[in-house]
């Protein structure tokens, strides 16, 4: 069920046009759609979607999602990508915002991401940083980034949980899988309540309860959409072992780490 409540306020340019004439027909095919709530995106403005991250093919799930609710989505996106030349050229006139992660230059990305909500952009983030470690596929322990961003700009944090990317692409593979065809689900949440936090000042702790804010929001939406308990504590790879990027199934697994985790809502 994919329903269209807005239309574009903004002009989509010359990359967003191809994307959405080449991917949106693809994904449609593909695809069945369940979008909630998507109405809670606001219409106009800079603002941060914050989604739980499953699979490589997110970007294009999510971007379905915004779009069909009348807002171009701008991400936060690997670095690497930009190497290539048209690959680069395309994400730049797309609106796309190259980060290098676990890196010291993420700064350059955390100063255009509040130049893009400043300038009334969309900006879709996970939080988690990269696909989560969690056996469950739960929402894992999230990074700083978004409610850096949040706190800085005043902007809405609009929470997502979304279920079904690991049916269409399982994480780290390389083949979907489409046949039977999957459905997506996607909850858009009420903004984040981060208004007493504004005040204070952006130490450590305030921002860490702002992204504690934010997870719990997201986790939220996606036990909802599953229709079980979320583990009480969220997994945390440093934590546990596990190394913040790359394919973890490259390492020896971490044992001990999942017992006697306990359910809430």
């Amino acid at each position: 069920m994919t329903v269209r409540v807005r239309k574009l306020e903004r002009k989509r340019g010359w990359a967003m046009t191809v994307a959405a004439s080449i991917l949106k027909p693809t994904l449609l095919t593909a695809t069945s759609r369940t979008w909630i709530d998507g109405e809670k995106i606001p219409a106009t403005g800079g603002c941060i979607v914050a989604i739980n991250h499953l699979s490589h093919v997110d970007p294009l799930l999510s971007a379905h999602f915004v779009y069909d609710h009348g807002r171009l989505p701008r991400y936060l996106a690997k670095s690497g990508l930009f190497t290539n030349k048209y690959l680069g050229a395309f994400l730049t006139a797309a609106g796309q915002i190259p980060v290098e992660r676990l890196s010291r230059n993420a700064i350059g990305a955390y100063d255009a991401a509040v130049q893009a909500i400043s300038d009334g952009e969309c900006l879709i983030v996970y939080p988690e940083g990269t696909l989560t470690r969690d056996p469950d596929l739960w929402p894992m322990k999230g990074k700083t980034g978004a409610a850096r961003i949040a706190l800085a700009t005043g902007c809405p944090v609009i929470p997502v949980g979304q279920w079904g990317a690991q049916d269409v692409l399982p994480p780290y593979t390389k083949r979907p899988h489409l046949v039977p065809r999957k459905t997506i689900v996607m909850k858009a949440g009420d903004p984040v309540p981060l208004d007493d936090l504004l005040a204070r000042p952006q130490s450590a702790e305030t921002i860490a309860a702002a992204t504690e804010r934010i997870m719990a929001a997201i986790t939220a939406l996606v036990a909802d959409i599953r229709g079980e308990d979320a583990p009480e504590q969220r997994f945390d790879p440093r934590a546990s072992g596990v190394r913040e990027i790359g394919n973890p199934r490259d390492e020896a697994p971490v044992r001990g780490h999942r017992t006697n985790r306990k359910r809430t809502r």
